[in-house]
C-alpha cells in the first residue's frame, strides 16, 4: 500500500453523509493502490441468512454475523461482491478464521506471508494466482465497541508504517460510519416530521369547522361512555357504523382522550388507495423500490409512531394486504417496501367500517385473525333515524358553524323545522344532514330558510323523493328500489361528469357528496367512473 495515499482518504471519508456510499469510498481509496488486490469492509449485524449459509454447521453464534457492506478490488477475478446475485460468502460468522478472530477479540492482524493452504483461505486458488503475500486486518472500533472489520489483501508487504496508517484509516472509518449513520437517521426524521406536518396540515385543514360530539339520545350517551372507557387504555378498537355517522370524529375522540394525544392521528382510507399502493402507503418504501420511488419515504404506520392509526374503510383492505397488516400489528414491526431494514413502531389502532366484517370473516372475504385483532373494543355508532331527539340538536349547529364559515348570520331554526327534519329519515346520516343545510343556507343568503322546499326539490341517492313531504306516514321504499335509484342517480351524475369524481365539475361535487364515499359507493354498486353509458 501507499500510505502517502492515507491521509487524502481520511480527508474524503469526513465529507461523505451516507453510510453505503462513505464505505465504498474507503475500500475505493484502499485499493487505488496498484499493489491492493482486494478490500472489504465487513460489519457486525443480525443473523439474517443462516438458513442458506455454508458455514452454519460451524457458526457458535447465529444471532450475529458479519455482513459484507463494500468492496473494492484491482482483480477481475476477486470473489468478494456485494449485492451478487448468489454470493459465496457473504456473511461470515463472527468466531470463524481471521475476520472472526480480529471481530471477536477486537485485535488487529498482520500476515506477512499467505498459504493458499491454510484453512481459513476461501479461495485458495485466487490467493494463488493474485500471488497475494500479505493479507491484513483492523477492527473498527468506536467508543469500546468493535462494529466491524476492515480487511486488505496485498501484492507486496506491508511495512510497520502501512500498518500505523491502516490503523489510523480504521479508526477515522468507525467515527465516519458512526456519523453518517446519525446523518441517515437525521434525514430519515426530518423527512417523517415534513410528512407528518404536510398530514396535519391537511387534517386540521379538513377539520375547520368539527367540533365535540352533539347529542342527548340514549345512543350517543352510550357512544361517549364506550369512549370514556376504552380512550386510556391501547386496546385496538373496530367502530361500526352506516356511512356517515360520524366513524372519524369517534376516533378523532378516543385519541384526544388518550395518553397518545400529544401524538399524531394518522388517518388512511383503505377504500381510496389502489390496491398495488396499499403497502407502500402503509409501511413506506426505499428509493429505487419501483417505478416512481424517487425518494425514501416513511409509510403511515412509521408517521403514526407514538400516536394512533385510524384505518377508514378497513373492510376495503385486500386479502393479500391483510396477512402483512396482521404481522405488523402483532409484531409492531415494519419494513418499507425495497429496505430489508427492520424499525420498531409503537402504534394504537382504530379502525372503521360500514359492513359486516363479522360476516365478511365467516364468508372468507376478511381474515378473522385480522378481525379479532382489529375488534378487541367494537363499538357501534347508531344511525341518525334512531336517535331523532339529537337531529334538532345538530341542525342548530350545523346552521351557526356553516353561518360562520360564510360570514353570514346565522338563520333561525324554528320548532316546525325542526321537527319537520326530525321526521325524516336521513339515510346519509350526520352528513347528509350537514350538506343539506349548508345547501340551505347558500340558497336562502339573508332571507328566510325554507328548508321543506328545498329537500322536497333535491333528489337525493339515499333517499326517497317523495320522503320529504313531512307529517303524516313517510311512504316505504324497499331495499332493492333503494339500490335501483341510487345506481341510476349516480351513474347520471358520472355522465355528466364524463366520469370524473373529484374536483368542481366531478360527480361528487354534483352530488354533494364525499368523494370518498362516492368511490365506495361505486364499489358496492359495481359501478365504474370510467362508464358514461
Amino acid at each position: 500500500m501507499d500510505s502517502a495515499s492515507f491521509p487524502k482518504l481520511i480527508l474524503a471519508m469526513a465529507q461523505e453523509r451516507s453510510v453505503s456510499s462513505l464505505l465504498q469510498v474507503i475500500v475505493n481509496g484502499i485499493v487505488s493502490s496498484q499493489s491492493v488486490s482486494l478490500s472489504s469492509i465487513w460489519l457486525v449485524g443480525p443473523g439474517d441468512r443462516c438458513d442458506g449459509c455454508q458455514l452454519r454447521d460451524r457458526c457458535q453464534n447465529q444471532e450475529r454475523c458479519l455482513h459484507l457492506m463494500a468492496s473494492a478490488s484491482n482483480s477481475p477475478t476477486a470473489k468478494h461482491k456485494v449485492n451478487d446475485q448468489s454470493p459465496a460468502f457473504d456473511r461470515y460468522p463472527i468466531n470463524m478464521a481471521q475476520i472472526g478472530t480480529v471481530f471477536s477479540s477486537a485485535l488487529p492482524v498482520r500476515k506477512p506471508t499467505v498459504d493458499p493452504h491454510e484453512e481459513w483461505i476461501v479461495y485458495p486458488d485466487w490467493v494463488r494466482s493474485e500471488r497475494i503475500k500479505n493479507f491484513a486486518a483492523q477492527p473498527l472500533h468506536f467508543r469500546g465497541e468493535t462494529m466491524g472489520v476492515l480487511e486488505v489483501w496485498d501484492k507486496k508487504l506491508l511495512s510497520d508504517e502501512d500498518f500505523v496508517w491502516l490503523r489510523v484509516c480504521a479508526d477515522q472509518a468507525a467515527v465516519s460510519i458512526v456519523n453518517a449513520r446519525a446523518f441517515e437517521e437525521i434525514a430519515l426524521l426530518k423527512e417523517r416530521l415534513e410528512e407528518e406536518n404536510n398530514y396535519l396540515r391537511a387534517e386540521v385543514n379538513e377539520a375547520l369547522g368539527h367540533h365535540n360530539i352533539i347529542g342527548t339520545s340514549p345512543g350517543i350517551k352510550k357512544v361517549l361512555h364506550q369512549i370514556q372507557l376504552v380512550a386510556p387504555t391501547d386496546a385496538s378498537v373496530l367502530i361500526c357504523g352506516e356511512s356517515g355517522t360520524g366513524k372519524e370524529l369517534v376516533a378523532r375522540a378516543i385519541h384526544e382522550n388518550s395518553p397518545r394525544k400529544g401524538r399524531a392521528l394518522i388517518k388512511v382510507n383503505c377504500g381510496a388507495i389502489p390496491e398495488n399502493l396499499f403497502e407502500s402507503e402503509f409501511f413506506g418504501h426505499k428509493r429505487g423500490a419501483f417505478t416512481g420511488a424517487t425518494h425514501d419515504k416513511p409509510g403511515r404506520f412509521e408517521l403514526a409512531d407514538g400516536g394512533t392509526l385510524f384505518l377508514d374503510e378497513i373492510g376495503e383492505i385486500p386479502l393479500t394486504v391483510q396477512a402483512k397488516l396482521l404481522r405488523v400489528l402483532q409484531e409492531q414491526e415494519v419494513e418499507r417496501v425495497g429496505d430489508p431494514r427492520t424499525r420498531k413502531i409503537d402504534v394504537r389502532i382504530v379502525a372503521a367500517t360500514n359492513r359486516d366484517l363479522k360476516k365478511e370473516a365467516a364468508t372468507g372475504r376478511f381474515r378473522q385473525d385480522l378481525f379479532f385483532r382489529l375488534s378487541v373494543f367494537p363499538l357501534e355508532i347508531p344511525p341518525l333515524r334512531e336517535r331523532r331527539e339529537d337531529i334538532p340538536l345538530l341542525a342548530a349547529h350545523f346552521l351557526r358553524s356553516t353561518a360562520k364559515k360564510m360570514n353570514l348570520p346565522p338563520p333561525r331554526l324554528t320548532k316546525a323545522q325542526a321537527d319537520f327534519l326530525a321526521g325524516l329519515d336521513w339515510q346519509g346520516n350526520v352528513r347528509e344532514l350537514h350538506n343539506a343545510i349548508e345547501r340551505a343556507i347558500i340558497l336562502a343568503q339573508r332571507s328566510k330558510l325554507d328548508l321543506e322546499s328545498l329537500l322536497a326539490a333535491t333528489p337525493d341517492p339515499v333517499r326517497s323523493p317523495d320522503s320529504a313531504t313531512g307529517g303524516g306516514t313517510q311512504p316505504i321504499v324497499t331495499r332493492d328500489q333503494w339500490k335501483r335509484m341510487e345506481k341510476e342517480i349516480i351513474q347520471n351524475a358520472l355522465k355528466r361528469s364524463e366520469g370524473k369524481i373529484f374536483g368542481e365539475s366531478g360527480a361528487a361535487s354534483i352530488l354533494k357528496m364525499n368523494p370518498t364515499t362516492l368511490i365506495s359507493r361505486i364499489k358496492a354498486l359495481q359501478l365504474t367512473s370510467k362508464t358514461t353509458e
